[in-house]
């Protein structure tokens, strides 16, 4: 299992500002170390953000993605108390999820 994923989710008005980081080294399986051997492939493949229990994103993600990567989107209807979790499993079967309380 990963580090932590960091969510934050800032009520303002009607919409909320959520940002997610995903902690994952997001290798591609192309880069090579000093000795000229390739790091094996290791990325985050599929991804969910739940409110309430209620998938509101799925995702997938795939190697042209950056070491830990960063969302941020906006979503109406979000209040405090409510239930936001993010969780993600990678190409080795590794998985994480985290959730918070909106406050």
């Amino acid at each position: 299992m990963g580090e932590p994923i960091k969510i934050r989710a800032q009520n303002q008005g009607e919409t909320s500002d959520v940002r997610i980081l995903m902690q994952h080294p997001m290798e591609t399986g192309l880069r090579k170390d000093d000795k000229g051997q390739t790091f094996p492939a290791h990325f985050i493949q599929t991804f969910t953000i739940s409110l309430n229990g209620k998938a509101i994103i799925d995702g997938q993600l795939n190697t042209s993605i950056s070491k830990n990567p960063l969302f941020t989107f906006k979503v109406r209807g979000i209040k405090a108390g409510d239930k936001l979790a993010v969780g993600w499993i990678d190409n080795t079967g590794d998985k994480r999820q985290d959730e918070i309380t909106v406050g």
